[in-house]
């Protein structure tokens, strides 16, 4: 999403315009990189509560990486992220800490630039005296004990959101995820790659469940920060049934795009309220909250921001389906997707295994994952056993790039192997080691 003053001001002409915003992504092979973001929830060692903005918060944490060369992202005064390179840190709104990587030839490099970032925040952190736990859904705060950061859209989000969604406001506040960006060659490939992906995340679901405590308790779920998804916007989430129809690309996306309801544009340096009206209202002059405001690519760049399927296209593709969890685990979620997408053999044969499932049978899929996690199924194959095969490809995937990154999938062999994912660890610690205190699990998680 553009910060303050980095908007593309160029005047929307016509729709073919923001197909061709996405085109644009369109890269040859050897340009293909790895992006990885990751979040986790920060906490008070003395009491285990969120920290504030400020003081002895977050805005000190983000103060004290400016010392090492990340310079500041300003909202209204307030840092609100920072920038190095081709990498920023920013927050979600609770106050969760975003690494949003820089993108990367490698697995190495993606490892390499996770566990410096960790160190960093580690230093600056102890001071403060505070934690950070990779994690999907916080295990001990309720919605009314998380903190709001002072980013002026997120203050739209926040009324906006109760209006289309019971959990909206539990997504912005006390969930964590990892995800990873990705190239396409051509439209084509996006296609293809894009309908791989989205039958696939529930499986990544699955694999990454990590959120089975919350507000200090058992909650039923494998991943309740999946089941969160499921009641926050039905407009913008989801597997969009449109990619998996004939004829679907970069301009039939558009115009599904421009359906979604938007939240905001910014001018001047300010956020404006456009919450519930589209985006071809807007671009039509017909959005109320609007009048006098003309459509932007940099609107339209913001916009598709707000969409938030289970895969989201930009000028790239975002995977979104897993809970943040352990340090292996954030380096296995882009391995995983790598090693499918990456390798033309093994993209096809991911596209060969999925082919036969139909919108309705992935969406049952997502819908049951939540809660069954591995012991789901698609046309009687537990996810389980649909894992070991999709694994098998992605480790053929990787090791066709003879690059020995095929060391990064290894946990989620572990985890086939026994059935076991994060969430049922934890939840055995819970119960036998822990007598039930939750507040284990954040120091436990702790980077």
């Amino acid at each position: 999403m553009s910060n303050p003053g980095e908007s593309d001001p160029t005047p929307i002409t016509s729709t073919r315009q923001m197909a061709e915003w996405f085109a644009a992504g369109c890269k040859p092979k050897s340009a293909w990189r790895i992006g990885t973001e990751h979040e986790k929830f920060g906490f008070r060692l003395t009491d285990y509560a969120p920290p504030p903005y400020e003081p002895q918060g977050i805005r000190a944490m983000l103060e004290g990486l400016m010392a090492k060369g990340w310079e500041p992202i300003l909202d209204r005064g307030n840092p609100i992220g920072l920038k190095r390179g081709a990498a920023s840190v920013s927050l979600e709104p609770g106050g969760q800490f975003e690494l949003s990587g820089a993108p990367l030839a490698n697995m190495h490099e993606v490892a390499a630039e996770l566990f410096d970032h960790l160190d960093e925040v580690r230093e600056i952190a102890a001071p403060l005296g505070l934690g950070f736990a990779p994690i999907g859904f916080h295990p001990l705060a309720k919605r009314e004990d998380m903190p709001w950061m002072p980013k002026g859209r997120y203050e739209i989000m926040r009324q906006y959101m109760p209006r289309v969604g019971a959990m909206g406001l539990d997504m912005m506040l006390r969930t964590c995820t990892v995800q990873v960006n990705l190239d396409f060659g051509d439209e084509a490939d996006m296609v293809e790659k894009l309908r791989v992906c989205l039958a696939l995340q529930p499986l990544a679901t699955a694999l990454f469940g990590n959120s089975p405590i919350s507000e200090g308790k058992k909650n039923g779920y494998r991943s309740l920060r999946a089941r969160v998804w499921t009641d926050t916007d039905p407009d913008r989430t989801g597997i969009p049934a449109v990619v998996f129809e004939d004829g679907f690309g970069f301009e039939r996306f558009a115009e599904w795009v421009l359906d979604v309801p938007m939240y905001f544009i910014m001018r001047d340096g300010q956020w404006l309220d456009a919450a519930g009206q589209s985006f071809r209202a807007f671009l039509n002059g017909k959005a109320e909250k609007l009048a006098g405001q003309s459509a932007t690519m940099g609107d339209w760049a913001d916009h598709v921001t707000t969409v938030f399927t289970d895969v989201r296209l930009k000028r790239f593709l975002e995977m979104r389906g897993a809970d943040a969890g352990a340090p292996s685990m954030l380096n296995a979620l882009p391995a995983f997707w790598v090693g499918l997408i990456y390798d033309d053999a093994a993209q096809k044969a991911a596209r060969a295994l999925t082919q036969g499932w139909s919108v309705a049978e992935i969406r049952a899929l997502r819908e049951a994952v939540p809660r069954e996690g591995l012991t789901a199924t698609i046309q009687g194959r537990s996810l389980r056993d649909v894992g070991r095969d999709v694994l098998a490809i992605a480790r053929d995937g990787m090791n066709a790039r003879g690059l020995e990154e095929a060391l990064f999938l290894d946990p989620l062999d572990a985890i086939l192997a026994t059935g076991e994912t994060q969430a049922d660890r934890w939840l055995q610690r819970f119960d036998k080691i822990w007598h039930g205190d939750a507040r284990m699990m954040l120091r436990e998680a702790a980077i």
